[in-house]
């Protein structure tokens, strides 16, 4: 009996052993996409994906502007708390996530929790601005940096920024869809 060999669709000229699990489409180890089900051809992966994707154009904004100012806010807020805000800073951040769901209609797509993430930063830096922008005038009306650690210093920005990390990292891993 004579072996058939199997040539890759994508590839004419490369012998395979490799099949899409999902359209039986002969694929060589370049064009086969591991999946969580088997190795797939990149047009079902991409097929696939549409149907995940059921964002609409408006949703970009909403999650955007919504990280923005309620990461900003909960900067703030959680500034108070100083080192004890690093506890509830995650906790936050996935609250943050859900209120992003909910405005959304828990619409999806694979772009959505980078967008929130980097809308979320912002926010963090604009309570940074916030916060550093008295120290920066006294700093050019000819305060020393001897008087730098009276007010609101360098070192004061330490909690906010930690707060900030962690609100953004469980906002970005919660709408990812990992469960923290």
């Amino acid at each position: 009996m004579t072996e058939v060999s199997l040539l890759c669709a994508n590839h004419p000229n490369r012998e395979t052993t490799l099949r899409c699990n999902r359209c039986e489409k002969p694929i060589c180890a370049q064009c086969a996409v591991l999946t969580p089900v088997g190795y797939r051809c990149r047009e079902c992966v991409r097929g696939q994906q549409k149907v995940f994707n059921t964002s609409r154009s408006f949703d970009f904004p909403i999650a955007a502007g919504t990280a923005f100012i309620l990461v900003g806010f909960a900067t703030a807020v959680l500034d108070f708390l100083g080192f004890w805000g690093l506890f509830i800073a995650p906790v936050v951040g996935g609250g943050v996530a859900e209120v992003i769901r909910w405005m959304v209609r828990r619409r999806r797509h694979q772009y959505l929790p980078l967008l929130t993430a980097v809308a979320g930063a912002l926010g963090v830096l604009a309570y940074l601005l916030y916060r550093f922008f008295p120290l920066l005038q006294w700093l050019m009306l000819g305060g020393g940096l001897e008087g730098m650690f009276l007010g609101t210093s360098l070192l004061s920005l330490i909690w906010p920024i930690a707060h900030g990390v962690l609100m953004v990292g469980s906002l970005y891993y919660r709408l990812r869809g990992i469960q923290l």
